[in-house]
């Protein structure tokens, strides 16, 4: 675990102004989830930025425990750090490629694998290949339409037409990267889909990958040899539109501070964005943006916050901005105030992660990989 992370769970309750949970055994489920959907084909496991923001070193092992052997990262620190936790047989692929001169050696020490971008960059892993004399694993990535990384049309086609350029490389994966998985009526969804199938009969046989998350379940036309999902193993709905088919992996709780009467025209927070109309209860929260909790939720989020007259859980609405360390509720039209030091939740049974994306107007894997280091982090297995 990082410093940050193994602070944060080492933090005594009673000391956090928010607790961050995370469910283990629920990770465990998408993954298992997902493997019922591959119906067959592989499945890997995306733990880049952290396992979105919430503990690569804690996730990974989960993962594998579910049965996950293939392992992509974005940065090779990043797989240097499941090297520390994941058995020795596990493969563990760098999406962006080779990085720095010289790098390849360190990959090859630490027994990871670069995903190749370009025909540099496999001159560069054929070249360590034939000096170490055998053949060295990695997947080659094809770029079909997100002009991001990947090799271009031109690299293709002088690789199709020169293939002895992969001597000394053994490609696992052939993968490209869906643009437009989210939308399943999306005609680029196709049409990567064809250029993907074309760029594949160009080159020497070999496996293929194509679907994401969200591509997972665009039926078994992307499917391939194996699936790489990434944010739906963390609860984000990878069909947005349609009930979502992963469990919620994420629980978010804030602590109150204090709990204030607020007589109108009387203001709140910084601004003075909210100005009471009526005799209005202020609960005062113990986490903000430095913690992950947008900035854009500012007048716009919810929390849920035990009613004990209900006997349930009643949504409350954010009030004011949210600022560094500290979110506003306004808590007037619960029968009882809750009490100073117990704890709402803004992510959780009543607000999953899709939903407190949408009122931030963004996504959940934002929301996700922003979660900030000051939690108290609760690690449970199911």
């Amino acid at each position: 675990m990082s410093a940050d992370s193994e602070a944060a769970a080492a933090r005594p309750e009673h000391l956090a102004g928010g607790i961050l949970t995370v469910d283990l055994g629920a990770l465990q489920a998408n993954y298992r989830r997902l493997v019922e959907e591959a119906d067959g084909i592989a499945v890997a496991a995306v733990v880049k930025a952290d396992a979105y923001g919430l503990g690569a070193e804690r996730a990974a092992p989960a993962l594998w425990q579910a049965g996950a052997r293939i392992f992509f990262v974005a940065l090779p620190d990043e797989a240097l750090t499941l090297r520390r936790v994941l058995p020795a047989e596990s493969e563990v692929y760098v999406l962006g490629g080779l990085f720095g001169a010289g790098a390849e050696r360190d990959y090859l020490a630490a027994g990871i694998r670069p995903v190749l971008n370009s025909l540099q960059e496999i001159k560069r892993w054929g070249r360590l290949a034939a000096a170490e004399g055998r053949a060295l694993p990695a997947c080659l990535h094809v770029d079909t339409g997100m002009s991001r990384l990947g090799l271009p049309a031109d690299e293709l086609a002088t690789l199709a037409a020169e293939p002895e350029r992969l001597a000394g490389v053994s490609v696992a994966y052939l993968i490209s990267h869906l643009a437009s998985g989210d939308e399943p009526d999306h005609p680029l969804n196709r049409e990567q889909l064809e250029a993907f199938r074309a760029a594949r009969e160009r080159l020497p046989a070999m496996k293929a990958c194509l679907a994401n998350s969200p591509g997972s379940f665009l039926g078994p036309a992307y499917r391939f040899d194996l699936l790489r999902p990434g944010a739906a193993l963390y609860g984000v709905n990878p069909t947005p539109g349609q009930p979502n088919p992963m469990a919620q992996v994420v629980r978010l709780q804030g602590r109150i501070l204090q709990v204030r009467v607020i007589d109108p025209p009387r203001s709140v927070g910084y601004g003075a964005a909210f100005r009471a109309e009526r005799r209005t209860v202020v609960a005062t929260v113990g986490l903000g943006y430095a913690d992950g909790f947008l900035r854009s939720l500012s007048g716009r989020g919810r929390a849920w916050v035990e009613a004990r007259e209900k006997g349930a859980a009643v949504a409350v609405p954010l009030v004011g901005r949210v600022s560094m360390d500290l979110i506003t509720l306004d808590v007037t039209d619960l029968a009882e105030a809750p009490p100073v030091g117990s704890f709402v939740d803004l992510l959780g049974p009543g607000q999953d992660v899709d939903a407190l994306a949408a009122a931030a107007g963004t996504i959940g894997y934002e929301v996700l990989t922003s979660l900030g280091g000051r939690y108290r982090r609760v690690y449970r297995h199911g």
